[in-house]
């Protein structure tokens, strides 16, 4: 009895590039983003503490809050006169204040869009208004280079600082206390102050204009963006650098928490969108937008994500429900093996014939079918497979050469084949999972068909791409060695000091004659 025929194994390799990891698992399973075109450059976003979460957008001379359900304008709070900033909620989500060109602070009852106060006393573009935690004072910053600390009852300014020597672009008020704020200035420095002191208590050097500005809710770590770099501070050790993350390659412009403080988002110039785990400030995930982000914001339970653009874009992503079966894609059916009209169930002593259905292989398995090796390489090389899906020509060659084939499957190849198959090695050789098998193909190539180099330019063209694509991969291998040894040097020594201070041996100091005269 004849056995069944065996198809050929494609085996699938671990591709490079991001990594499969719960936070991307999380952060993908957000659905197509609805994106709206406003009036000017989206400024701010802020999101309500207080369910259901509305959020506000600032752009142009207006600024407009959205429903998180609808992600429609509820309202559209339009008194400015120039451009303004900043539309930011109270904590209890019931009043809004936001600044603007004209140098004039404004308070809204959110519910019914009534302005309440005007706080005037800047002399310049207020670009930073936000509420204290006592829900009683509010605080702001200008272009006059001032932060000022305002009284909402009697719209009075409570304490000025004007220590900065520039714009000052962004600020935060500290969750764990109602007199702690925190201020970025175009100046390079954050400062710290005390609402109860008439100066700063603490300023660090960002080292870069300084676009934005967040703080732990404890209030013991805070960060700061400008350039391309993001900072973390700990304000308990007197505003300590304990780390720079750089994964932007442009000016980062807004800071925001999420996963209730387990991880915070950065938005840059550069189009993207970068999550850390505040645990080991690394990206954990990056989102990418269609124009330079210059503010963002997540809702509390991540349900939402919304970003603004420079160019006026505003994406909106949902968060897709939990449990929400995947639509697959229903394959099409042969009417033979479809049950349309078949209703009936067979019971538990019925005895069912099944239907065997037929077995279609590959093409290129056909040809292995009927032992035509050569073919069944051709058909393995179709140009869909050498562009997507190399796995299948590197299976077809691992199963020649299990077959003792492959020389009788390249032998007698023609001038277009012979460039294809190099073609192939050269574009795949870099691919350690491929190189060893390609390098046998490629010296084998090369054996078949050495005498007829310098007959056909199509073929030596190949063959020179595919000796520049070796010798680089050579290259790389050599500077990788080299790279190996140093480390292993640096380790060594590391561990040879180490090893020294734990048995309590000093490690010997070359002294100058000078210093050893006053070391006696």
């Amino acid at each position: 009895m004849a056995t069944t025929f065996k198809r050929t194994l494609v085996r699938q390799y671990p591709q490079s590039g991001e990594k499969i990891t719960t936070d991307t698992l999380y952060w993908k399973n957000l659905e197509v983003p609805v994106t709206k075109k406003e009036y000017g450059a989206i400024t701010h976003i802020d999101f309500c503490p207080v369910e259901p979460h509305y959020f506000a957008v600032t752009n142009s001379t207006r600024v407009q809050v959205y429903s998180p359900i609808s992600l429609q304008i509820l309202k559209s709070i339009s008194r400015f006169k120039e451009v303004t900033y900043s539309g930011s909620f109270r904590n209890d989500g019931k009043l809004l204040v936001a600044g603007g060109d004209e140098g004039i602070i404004r308070l809204f009852d959110v519910s019914g869009k009534t302005l309440l106060r005007v706080f005037k006393g800047h002399q310049r573009p207020v670009h930073v208004t936000k509420f204290l935690m006592d829900r009683l004072h509010l605080f702001s910053g200008a272009d006059d280079n001032s932060v000022r600390v305002w009284d909402i009852p009697t719209e009075k300014e409570v304490v000025v600082y004007e220590e900065n020597k520039d714009y000052v672009r962004s600020g935060i008020a500290s969750c764990a206390s109602q007199d702690i704020i925190l201020t970025g200035s175009y100046d390079h420095t954050v400062k710290l102050f005390d609402t109860r002191i008439s100066e700063s208590v603490m300023t660090v050097d960002h080292g870069h204009p300084v676009e934005s500005v967040l703080m732990f809710p404890s209030g013991g770590i805070f960060l700061s963006a400008g350039g391309n770099v993001v900072k973390v501070w700990d304000a308990l050790s007197g505003g300590k650098l304990l780390t720079t993350l750089c994964h932007h390659h442009k000016t980062v412009t807004c800071l925001t928490f999420c996963s209730n403080y387990q991880r915070f988002m950065s938005g840059g110039l550069d189009r993207h969108v970068k999550i850390y785990d505040v645990s080991s400030y690394q990206v954990v995930h990056t989102l990418d937008y269609p124009g330079a982000v210059i503010s963002l914001g997540s809702a509390p339970d991540d349900s939402l994500v919304v970003v603004g653009t420079a160019e006026g874009l505003l994406s909106i992503q949902k968060r897709k429900p939990d449990g929400e079966p995947v639509k697959m894609k229903k394959k099409p059916v042969s009417f033979r093996y479809a049950l349309k009209g078949k209703t009936y169930i067979p019971n538990k002593g019925d005895h069912v014939v099944e239907h065997k259905r037929r077995e279609h292989l590959a093409k290129y398995d056909k040809y292995f079918k009927r032992f035509e090796h050569s073919k069944a390489l051709d058909a393995a090389l179709s140009p869909i497979n050498r562009r997507t899906k190399p796995e299948i020509p590197m299976s077809v060659l691992q199963e020649l050469i299990r077959r003792s084939g492959i020389r009788a499957a390249l032998a007698g190849y023609s001038e277009t084949q012979q460039t294809i198959i190099i073609k192939f090695i050269q574009r795949n050789i870099s691919n350690p999972n491929y190189l060893p098998v390609l390098l046998d193909v490629a010296n084998l190539v090369l054996d078949l068909y050495s005498d007829q180099l310098g007959q056909s330019s199509m073929v030596d063209k190949a063959v020179q791409e595919l000796k520049e694509a070796v010798d680089m991969e050579v290259k790389y291998m050599k500077t990788l060695y080299e790279m190996i040894g140093m480390m292993d040097t640096l380790f060594s020594a590391s561990a040879h000091t180490d090893q020294s201070l734990l048995n309590g041996q000093a490690s010997p100091v070359n002294l100058t004659p000078s210093a050893a005269a006053q070391n006696t």
